[in-house]
C-alpha cells in the first residue's frame, strides 16, 4: 500500500497493493492494522454507496459535530473527480481544496478526516462511489456548501452538471461559519 500526502494536511491518497493474475485481481480496500501503521486511525461504523450518471455532482457535504465523519472513499465502477474542502477554521488551508481522480480501474482511495466538506463529479455513466464513515448519518447535523461557490473556485470540468435541488441551494462559503 502506498499512502501519499496531499497539499492539505491530513488528506491522503491511497494506492492499494493489487495482486493480479489471469483470473483477475485482489486487493485489501481496508485493513485497520495497516492504516493505523500509517497513522490513519478510524473506527468506521457505516458504509455508503451511490450510483451516478455522468456529470452528476454530489456535494459539498459534511456533518456538523458531534456527528462529524472521517471518510474513506473509492470508486467501485466508473470514475469520479473527488473533492475535499478544508473547513477547519484554524487551518492554514481553510477554504482550499484538493481534488483526486478516483477510478475503478486503479482502485485509488481518498482519506478525508473530519473538518472537510466532500463532493464529487461522476466522469462516466454508472459511476459507483463507495465510502466508509466513522459516524452514523444524522439528518439534523447534515450541512453543505454550494458546489459552484465563486470563493472556492472549484473547476468541476463541466458546464452543465446535474445537481440535486438541495445541493443547488447550499450555503455560500462567504456566509459560512465553520463548526470545526
Amino acid at each position: 500500500m502506498n499512502i501519499i500526502s496531499t497539499t492539505i494536511s491530513n488528506l491522503f491518497i491511497i494506492y492499494p497493493t493489487i495482486y493480479e493474475d489471469k483470473r483477475g485481481h485482489f486487493f485489501e480496500s481496508y485493513n485497520k492494522q495497516t492504516f493505523a501503521y500509517y497513522g490513519l486511525i478510524a473506527d468506521f461504523v457505516q458504509d455508503n454507496q451511490s450510483l451516478s450518471a455522468k456529470n452528476v455532482i454530489r456535494g459539498l457535504h459534511f456533518q456538523r459535530p458531534p456527528y462529524a465523519q472521517t471518510k474513506l472513499i473509492r470508486v467501485i465502477s466508473g470514475a469520479a473527480m473527488d473533492v475535499a474542502v478544508d473547513i477547519r477554521k484554524d487551518s492554514p488551508s481553510y477554504g482550499k481544496y484538493v481534488n483526486v481522480l478516483l477510478t475503478a480501474a486503479e482502485n485509488t482511495m481518498f482519506w478525508i478526516p473530519e473538518g472537510f466538506a466532500h463532493g464529487f463529479i461522476a466522469l462516466e455513466n454508472d459511476t459507483i462511489l463507495h465510502y466508509k464513515t466513522t459516524n452514523y448519518y444524522n439528518k439534523e447535523s447534515e450541512d453543505a456548501l454550494l458546489w459552484s461557490d465563486i470563493h472556492l473556485n472549484i473547476d468541476w470540468g463541466v458546464s452543465t452538471p446535474i445537481i440535486s435541488e438541495k445541493d443547488a441551494c447550499a450555503a455560500s462559503f462567504k456566509d459560512f461559519i465553520s463548526p470545526f
